[in-house]
């Protein structure tokens, strides 16, 4: 009862906070959920209008938003819903690959050109990586945010694996941050998603929206985030990855067998 009472505490103060975003894609996402459609390039599913239909059905039953990856898919998925999408691509810059240099680790959205891209395609909202790793053509994420800002006018989800990073990106102008990166880097490698943890401390230090992305596999989880503080909830392969859902049962019938 009284850790109940404790968070009951810690949370109150920051409720609503995606209810008063200045942006009505983000004030549509409060209490809501977000469905990541996306899919292998190597899978069939790898198709925009496919990607689309994914997106139609999941916004038919009660999905507040889309996280989408690549413009061809966020353009398609524009054509069939209004609700908001969440747009990013993930991409490995060129200059990376040039010259035998070595490759950055960001690549969500590395670039200003593919935060464009992603604008003009018919995102809403422009994810990033956030994290504190160094960043190709010698962008920042206060750099990049800033552009977004000025030149897209759109508002920026910054996707963080800690609360360095999380505080960083707020500074730097972030209007929405999600724990999408935690346990994807060097820094959080040696832990498992769901990153309530993050997700707490993300409530008590920011008072910027957060959605919980990462991990969530079940509806007990994702009501478990919002108690938490979230002001959604991001769920990606427990509903649309088929390959790796039937992957899993299969490797379980034969471990049987």
């Amino acid at each position: 009862m009284a850790e109940a009472e404790s968070t009951a505490e810690l949370i109150e103060p920051h409720k609503q906070r995606a209810a008063q975003s200045s942006y009505p894609a983000i004030r549509s996402l409060q209490g809501g959920l977000v469905v990541s459609c996306q899919a292998p390039i190597a899978s069939p599913l790898h198709e925009p209008n496919v990607i689309a239909a994914i997106a139609q059905a999941a916004v038919n039953q009660g999905a507040v938003g889309v996280r989408i990856d690549t413009p061809a898919h966020v353009e398609a998925v524009r054509h069939k819903v209004s609700a908001p999408i969440i747009g990013l691509w993930k991409r490995i810059s060129e200059s990376d690959m040039s010259d035998g240099m070595p490759g950055f680790e960001v690549y969500i959205t590395p670039q200003f050109c593919h935060a464009k891209a992603i604008a003009l395609a018919g995102a809403d909202i422009i994810a990033i990586d956030a994290t504190l790793r160094d960043r190709p053509g010698r962008e920042t994420v206060q750099s990049l945010i800033a552009q977004i800002h000025q030149e897209l006018g759109k508002p920026v989800m910054a996707d963080v694996d800690t609360l360095e990073a999380a505080i960083a990106a707020a500074a730097a102008g972030a209007d929405l941050v999600g724990t999408t990166l935690y346990s994807y880097t060097y820094a959080t490698r040696a832990f498992t998603p769901p990153g309530f943890d993050l997700l707490r401390a993300l409530v008590k230090h920011l008072n910027l929206p957060i959605l919980c992305e990462g991990g969530i596999s079940s509806p007990v989880m994702a009501r478990r985030a919002i108690d938490l503080g979230a002001d959604g909830v991001v769920v990606g392969t427990a509903i649309t990855g088929i390959e790796a859902q039937v992957k899993a049962y299969q490797n379980q019938l034969v471990s049987e067998l």
